[in-house]
């Protein structure tokens, strides 16, 4: 995006410089293609394509409207930027600029999407070190850091705005060998109703089985620590101006923690 006033100065720059600048998206488009198709009223010698609408840049509409420029968004699947039948054009203060390829809600949305920062997903564990044969392991997420998260893009001047939420839906566990129960069975652990994934240990539960967690049968002896996988889904979803919305891919994001697991001990009388 720019005014007049920059785009005429941009312009200019590329001029005396050369290569890429503002204005450039790609080596291919010289100053050349600017001036032909925006400095003058007229045809562009270069593309063919009419652009009497425009004179010195649009100057006599400072203030009244931007520049808008084709662009390509790494993050994006979205159609190559450069396919855009006016690589810039003049969008009016108030307007949506009116090309397929221009900017979008849901375009927003994705911009949005790239920016979304999910904290670490680091388990809590009771026991916190080392575990005991056919004693749960209590594993829960700190509900403090697991909250939704939000983040909003918008375009100045044209009232599109888009707000893509990422929130906390479940856990995955996997225990990392196959001597070992989790809980649930399926080792899915659901957000409860309080937000909440897995409880917090309270003393005196030591045997119970927990809301989620993991309980070992046989120890690390003679294998090595087990790699306790935490896997935490987060649901994207969107809404933008106009009443659009819908929904993004979710994310899922990983942790892992070493567990030494030892024979419980008793004593003989």
């Amino acid at each position: 995006m720019g005014t007049p006033r920059q785009f005429k100065e941009n312009v200019r720059q590329l001029k005396e410089s050369g290569g890429l600048g503002l204005v450039n998206t790609d080596i291919r488009w010289s100053y050349e293609l600017f001036e032909d198709s925006y400095k003058e009223k007229g045809v562009s010698g270069l593309t063919g394509q009419e652009f009497s609408k425009y004179g010195n840049y649009n100057m006599s509409q400072q203030g009244k409207g931007m520049w808008y420029r084709a662009v390509l968004n790494p993050n994006s699947d979205i159609g190559d930027g450069r396919d855009c039948s006016e690589l810039i054009h003049w969008v009016p203060n108030g307007s949506k600029p009116r090309y397929p390829q221009s900017i979008s809600p849901k375009i927003l949305a994705g911009y949005a999407y790239s920016e979304v920062k999910i904290p670490d997903t680091k388990i809590s564990l009771n026991p916190d070190g080392e575990q005991t044969v056919n004693l749960p392991t209590w594993v829960w997420l700190d509900e403090t850091k697991f909250k939704p998260v939000k983040v909003t893009a918008s375009l100045p001047g044209t009232g599109l705005w888009a707000t893509t939420t990422a929130k906390p839906v479940g856990l995955h566990l996997d225990p990392g060998t196959k001597d070992a129960d989790v809980s649930p069975a399926s080792g899915d652990c659901p957000i409860g109703d309080d937000g909440r994934i897995g409880t917090p240990y309270v003393k005196g539960s030591g045997r119970k089985s927990p809301p989620c967690g993991v309980t070992y049968r046989r120890s690390t002896a003679n294998t090595g620590a087990y790699q306790l996988k935490a896997t935490l889904t987060w649901r994207i979803s969107w809404e933008g101006s106009g009443g659009t919305g819908g929904t993004l891919p979710d994310g899922t994001f990983d942790s892992a923690v070493e567990l030494d697991v030892q024979e419980a001990q008793a004593v003989n009388r």
